[in-house]
C-alpha cells in the first residue's frame, strides 16, 4: 500500500528573483497593462505607473532612514496604497508588517512592540474603527516607533517627496531573495499572536505558482474581495497577478458582496476571490442575477473548510468553471495544495486538491511520527520552499512547528487519497477557523481572565453556517457575581479585541467537564454545545 506521502515537480521552475526584479521586469514587459484598480477611490495604474510610485515611496522610505531589515508596519483596509507600500519596502528590503485593520489597542500594542515597528502606515478610520485614536493611545508606549504616515495627505507627501530622488540609490542597496521581507501575525496558542517571517523566495514564488494553478496569464483580471493584510490578498492576489502582468481588482475597502459582483461586471473580471463565507453572501444577493459574470473563469475559494454545496453553486451559478480551492497557512506562504482546472468534479469540490509544485506533503501520525498509509488520517505536514523562516524573534515556538527534517506540522487532521488528492478532516491544533480569520482560542482566554467576575473561561468553536465556525465561551464565575450574559461579554471585549474574536454564545457553568488527569474535555464541550445551541444541521454540513 502507498505510503501519504507526495512530491510535486514542475515544468516550470521556482523564480530566484526578489519582488523588485519580479516586478520591474513585469513592468518592462507590460508598461501600458493595467495592473492595480481601486474601485472605491477612482483609482487606476499602469505596470509603468505603479513602478514609479512604488521607486518613489522606496526612496521616499530610504530618505527618511529606513534601512534593510527595519520593520514597516501597515494598518488599512484594501487601498492603493497598501499595494504600493508592500512593494516598495521589497525594493528596499525592509520588513512590511501586516496589521489586521479589525484589530483594537490590545492588539496593535502587542505587535508594534513585538515587531519593533520604527514607521507605520496607517488609515486614519475605517467605519466604526478610529486608527489615529487608537496610535495615539500606545504610542508613548512603544519607543521604537518613531514615524507614523497617514494614508492620504503623510502618503502623498512622500509619494512628490521620493519622485523627485534619484532612482539609482535603489539599485545600490544589495538584497536576496533568502531574506525576510514580511511578517504576519497568526493567533497564537499562547495567548499572544505570533509573527510568522516570510522572504521574498517564499512568497514570490507561492504567488506564482498560485497564479499557475490558475492559468494566469496577462489578459487575467482579479477581483481580490479578500483582506491584502492576509497572505491570500498580498500573495494569491498582488503577487499573483504581477509575476504574470494580470490585473487586481479591489471592489472595496472591506467586503461588500454587492461592490465585488458590480467591480465583476463593470471591470470584465476573470477571477474572483473568496473565503466561503463571501461566495455565501454574494450567492444570497436577491438580486445577484442582475449582474454580469459572464466574464469569469476561475478563482479560488480557501481560507476555511469549504462546503462542497457551494462549490457546485460557484461552478454552476457564476459560470466559474476553472475555480479551484487552495489550502494552507500563513506559516507556509500560504498554499500548500490546490485543486487543479481539469481535475474531475467530485475532486473539484469535496477535496483541498494535490501537492503544490515544488513542495512535498506527508501524513503522520502524531504520536509517532510515522507516515501512515494512503487512506488513513493523520497529521498534515509540508516541505519545500515555501515554509516560513520562523516566528519572528520566538526559536522555542518556531521549534515546535518546524522539525529538523524542515518539516512543517500544521495541526490539521487529513487523510490523503490513494491518488494523492487531500482532505481536511479536522485539527490537532485547539483553533477555530472564523470566516477564514485564524482563532486561538488560548488568546480569549487569557484576555477573559482580566474580566474581575470571571474565574475561569474556556473557549471553543461551534459550527456555524455563515462562518463556519463561532466562538462559544463557558465560564465560571466568582462566588455571589450575578451571571454574564453573551452581551456582557461583548461589551467587555468591544473596542480591545478585534471583533472576530469575541464569543457570540457564553454559556456559564458550575464546572468543566474534565479527564481523570485533570484536563478539560473540549471535545465533549463543542459535542454538548452543538445540542444545547440547535445546531446539529450545521454541524453535519460536507466540506472538503
Amino acid at each position: 500500500m502507498l505510503s501519504s506521502y507526495s512530491s510535486s515537480t514542475s515544468t516550470k521552475p521556482l523564480l530566484g528573483d526578489t519582488i523588485g526584479e519580479n516586478l520591474q521586469r513585469a513592468v518592462d514587459r507590460w508598461p501600458d497593462r493595467t495592473v492595480l484598480v481601486d474601485v472605491a477611490a477612482g483609482k487606476s495604474y499602469t505596470y509603468a505607473e505603479f513602478g514609479a510610485l512604488s521607486d518613489a515611496l522606496a526612496l521616499a522610505l530610504l530618505a527618511d532612514g529606513v534601512k534593510v531589515g527595519d520593520r514597516v508596519g501597515i494598518w488599512s483596509p484594501n487601498c492603493a496604497e497598501w499595494m504600493i507600500t508592500q512593494y516598495a519596502t521589497a525594493k528596499i528590503g525592509a520588513m512590511l508588517v501586516n496589521i489586521n485593520p479589525a484589530y483594537r489597542t490590545h492588539e496593535l500594542d502587542f505587535v508594534l512592540h513585538q515587531a519593533g515597528i520604527s514607521v507605520l502606515v496607517s488609515a486614519r478610520s475605517f467605519k466604526a474603527s478610529n486608527y489615529a485614536a487608537m496610535i495615539t493611545q500606545v504610542r508613548d508606549r512603544c519607543t521604537a516607533l518613531r514615524r507614523i504616515v497617514y494614508i492620504g495627505g503623510d502618503f502623498d507627501e512622500m509619494l512628490a517627496a521620493g519622485a523627485t530622488l534619484d532612482r539609482t540609490r535603489l539599485d545600490q542597496i544589495q538584497l536576496g531573495a533568502d531574506q525576510p521581507i514580511n511578517i504576519q501575525y497568526t493567533s497564537g496558542t499562547t495567548g499572544f499572536p505570533k509573527g510568522a517571517t516570510l522572504s521574498h523566495h517564499n512568497i514570490l514564488n507561492n504567488g506564482y505558482f498560485v497564479g499557475e494553478g490558475c492559468r494566469y496569464t496577462e489578459q487575467d483580471v482579479i477581483c481580490v474581495a479578500v483582506p491584502l493584510y492576509h497572505c491570500f490578498g498580498m500573495v494569491m492576489g498582488n503577487l499573483a497577478a504581477t509575476s504574470h502582468g494580470a490585473c487586481v481588482v479591489y471592489p472595496s475597502p472591506g467586503f461588500d458582496p454587492e461592490a465585488t459582483l458590480a467591480a465583476v461586471t463593470d471591470y470584465r473580471c476573470t477571477s474572483l476571490y473568496g473565503v466561503p463565507t463571501m461566495f455565501i453572501a454574494e450567492l444570497a444577493l436577491p438580486n445577484v442575477a442582475d449582474y454580469d459574470l459572464s466574464s469569469l473563469r476561475t478563482g479560488i475559494m480557501a481560507g476555511s473548510p469549504c462546503p462542497v454545496e457551494v462549490m457546485k453553486r460557484v461552478i454552476a451559478e457564476f459560470g466559474m468553471s476553472e475555480v479551484t480551492i487552495c489550502y494552507g497557512m500563513t506559516e507556509t506562504s500560504p498554499v500548500s495544495t490546490q485543486t487543479a482546472v481539469d481535475d474531475g468534479i467530485e475532486e473539484r469540490t469535496s477535496t483541498v486538491g494535490r501537492t503544490h509544485p515544488h513542495l512535498e506533503s506527508k501524513v503522520i501520525d502524531p504520536g509517532t511520527g510515522l507516515t501512515v498509509p494512503r487512506g488513513t488520517p493523520g497529521e498534515l505536514c509540508t516541505r519545500g520552499y515555501s515554509v516560513m523562516l520562523g516566528y519572528w524573534e520566538q526559536p522555542d515556538k518556531t521549534a515546535e512547528s518546524i522539525d529538523s527534517a524542515r518539516w512543517m506540522h500544521t495541526g490539521d487532521l487529513a487523510v490523503m487519497t490513494e491518488a494523492g488528492y487531500l482532505n481536511i478532516t479536522g485539527r490537532i491544533k485547539d483553533l477555530v477557523i472564523r470566516g477564514g480569520e485564524n482563532v486561538y482560542p488560548r488568546e480569549v482566554e487569557e484576555f477573559l481572565y482580566q474580566h474581575p467576575d470571571i474565574v475561569d473561561a474556556q473557549v471553543i468553536g461551534v459550527p456555524d453556517a455563515r462562518y463556519g465556525e463561532e466562538l462559544m465561551a463557558w465560564i465560571r464565575m466568582r462566588d455571589g457575581a450575578p451571571p454574564l450574559t453573551a452581551q456582557d461579554v461583548r461589551d467587555f471585549c468591544d473596542g480591545r479585541l478585534a471583533h472576530y474574536k469575541i464569543p457570540r454564545y457564553v454559556h456559564v457553568v458550575d464546572e468543566f467537564p474534565m479527564t481523570v488527569t485533570g484536563k478539560v474535555r473540549k471535545a465533549q464541550m463543542r459535542e454538548e454545545s452543538v445540542g444545547l445551541l440547535g445546531l446539529q444541521s450545521v454541524a453535519a454540513t460536507t466540506t472538503a
